[in-house]
């Protein structure tokens, strides 16, 4: 998956199309990811030990990974990423624009 927790991304299409923000979780079986300020959905939740109040809770939704494009830190461009390996032969992903290699987070 070309997302990984702490990415910053760039929403590509859909209802929230244009807004930005950092990956929280990720979800590799379902191909999704959780953006933080992004898919915004409504829970209606009963009083608990957690949430004694209960009432209407807005919470990030997970949104597809295909609708998202990792912006690079160094040159702030949502680009491609290539995954090229190191030195010590480990992957690691190359911003397309820039040249630089991504670290998530």
């Amino acid at each position: 998956m070309h997302v990984r927790k702490g990415d910053k991304v760039l929403v590509i299409t859909g209802n929230d199309k244009g807004k930005t923000g950092k990956v929280l979780k990720v979800f590799r079986d379902k191909n999704k990811a959780v953006v933080e300020g992004v898919r915004i959905i409504k829970r209606h939740t009963r009083p608990s030990q957690k949430n004694q109040q209960g009432g209407i809770v807005e919470k990030e939704a997970p949104i597809d990974a295909s609708n998202l494009q990792v912006i690079c830190p160094d040159c702030g461009k949502a680009s491609g990423m290539s995954r090229v390996r190191d030195e010590d032969g480990n992957l690691s992903r190359k911003c397309k624009a820039c040249g630089e290699t991504v670290t998530a987070g």
